[in-house]
């Protein structure tokens, strides 16, 4: 029995108590949830329905409990009801009904866990976005991981996930970095204000190797090519460099796109036609504060030309023609200041604030160690991160964490193949559930020869089972809360239970002369629902699931 059929079983019996005359109003199916209680001494699964019933049915909670705990009893595979403490429910299954949920899951395979707790939702998901003037470095590798889990965790709990990523192609940046590319070509000084990283150099090499001809071109033209060759390439690198991190994109936006098309121009008109835009000292303004800003914005400056904040003003206008009611931004720590003022643009566009748009701030990481040390100058690439430590220990390690909290990551211990590195410690569980797997067969332990749940009576399988049960809820639980560190801690607890049960109980036989039985059938079962579990929860932190190590 898995979680979701046992809520159905819990809102079958308030149905049924409501139609024998018990005063109790039957919520929808979505409000009766499941949940593991902390201690496994409390049973499979705990309920606090007649908590939240109580009310309505015009008695104390635990007087409620106390009935529909008796009828609860009747439900087969239900093996006891306890009430506890006000009012809530704790039920324990049967082995056989709680063992059943092995062969459910790999029956599901990697559609067990998802949900649609959030389907009818049509989100665009902005994050990593930056100036295509650099690679990707450590300020943008936390919202590369994070921003990326999350769309996987969305769309998997049923909703429709746009993920984009917004070009900061436009404005003086770009003329700047095309000199910064002419004075490596020509040996002359960095430009104030430029780049002088030493990724500049192969662009500059490049530069002269595709163009020879570009010095000998006016200055304005020459500055020209610099820029429109220096951004493609930087542009292929950054679509590079994420590939390799396991990011792909559905939209790259670029900011020009906006001015050339008229967009800023034409959402300014707009926001002026709500009744937001009002002309001061020569320049056009966003009366934000009407909506909670600290200070009124500038749209227009006086000489004319837009600011940033009208190409957000346009961008969100565009996100919103393209059918996006939900927006999602992901920004670096140094943009708090951009929470109201965003949420301004959306109110100003006749949004509502708290609905349309949702702005994540991510804070600071530093990855020290060795390597790290060694480096010259202050630039920490992610390609860097990727060929030292490896994308699958950044990602995990930073999945596991909150966005909100600021992190100080080892690079070395991140590298270790030891128990004590979470991402090896769950990839080992996933690849010593594919030995056991590919040994068992070898033994000619084959689930197809049977399955009999009734037989995962040790409580190692009990409390493997419970929390096999749980992923659902933890998926669905991350999307909406968006938090991604959700599963990765699920997965390392989840891990923690596997190994205890490797260490516990057999599914091959222990001798050349053993009998297989059923008991050996069924805990292949339950091995390979924990290898599927093991591997979904893996892909939605975009880690891999290694079959050896």
């Amino acid at each position: 029995m898995t979680p979701e059929q046992l809520a159905d079983a819990i809102h079958a019996v308030l149905t049924e108590a409501a139609s024998d005359g018990l005063a109790v109003p039957v919520p929808d199916r979505g409000a009766v949830r499941v949940e593991r209680p902390r201690s496994r001494e409390h049973g499979d699964w705990a309920t606090n329905v007649a908590l939240q019933l109580a009310k309505g049915a015009g008695m104390p909670p635990r007087q409620l409990a106390e009935q529909l705990a008796e009828r609860l009893r009747q439900v087969p595979g239900v093996a006891a009801v306890d009430v506890a403490g006000p009012g809530f429910l704790n039920i324990t299954l049967d082995a056989a009904s709680a063992g059943s949920l092995a062969r459910t899951i790999v029956e599901e395979g990697q559609r067990f866990g998802t949900n649609d707790t959030l389907a009818g939702h049509v989100v665009n998901l902005e994050f990593v976005s930056a100036n295509p003037t650099g690679p990707p470095h450590i300020g943008h590798t936390r919202w590369a991981a994070l921003g990326d889990a999350l769309g996987r965790l969305l769309r998997a709990s049923g909703a429709s996930v746009t993920t984009e990523h917004y070009i900061n192609d436009h404005g003086a940046q770009m003329g700047k970095f095309a000199r910064s590319i002419l004075a490596r070509a020509t040996g002359d000084e960095i430009p104030e204000g430029g780049y002088p990283g030493e990724y500049v150099v192969p662009l500059a090499e490049r530069l002269l190797a595709e163009r020879p001809d570009v010095l000998e071109l006016p200055e304005e033209e020459r500055v020209s090519v610099a820029r429109e060759l220096g951004y493609a390439w930087m542009l292929e690198q950054i679509k590079d460099t994420l590939r390799a991190f396991n990011v792909e994109f559905d939209v790259w936006m670029p900011e020009s796109r906006l001015h050339e098309g008229g967009k800023v121009e034409e959402a300014v008109a707009r926001l002026r036609e709500q009744g937001h835009v009002f002309d001061q000292d020569g320049a056009v303004w966003l009366r934000t504060t009407d909506f909670g800003d600290d200070k009124d914005r500038v749209l227009i400056r006086a000489n004319g030309e837009p600011t940033y904040f009208a190409a957000d003003a346009a961008y969100y206008l565009d996100k919103k023609d393209r059918g996006f009611p939900e927006k999602i931004y992901m920004l670096g720590a140094d943009h708090h200041g951009y929470v109201g003022r965003l949420k301004a643009i959306a109110a100003c566009a006749g949004d509502d604030p708290e609905k349309n748009i949702e702005v994540l701030i991510g804070q600071l990481i530093n990855i020290s160690g060795e390597r790290m040390g060694k480096r010259r100058g202050n630039a920490v690439f992610l390609s860097d991160l990727i060929e030292w430590i490896g994308t699958d220990p950044v990602r995990y390690s930073l999945a596991r964490f909150p966005a909100d909290t600021p992190l100080d990551l080892d690079g070395e211990e991140l590298r270790k193949r030891s128990n004590d590195n979470p991402v090896f410690y769950v990839q080992y569980a996933h690849a010593r559930t594919c030995n056991v797997a590919r040994l068992a067969g070898e033994d000619g332990v084959r689930r197809e020869d049977g399955f009999d749940p009734s037989l995962l009576q040790h409580e190692t399988e009990a409390a493997l089972l419970a929390t096999l049960g749980d992923f659902p809820r933890i998926v669905a639980q991350a999307a909406q809360l968006r938090e991604p560190h959700r599963v990765a801690r699920y997965l390392e607890e989840l891990a923690g239970h596997f190994h205890k049960w490797y260490d516990e109980c057999r599914v091959r036989p222990t001798t050349a002369d053993e009998e297989i039985t059923d008991l050996h059938r069924t805990r292949l079962w339950l091995n390979d629902a924990t290898r599927q579990v093991l591997a979904n929860g893996l892909q939605l932190l975009g880690v891999s699931a290694p079959e050896r190590m």
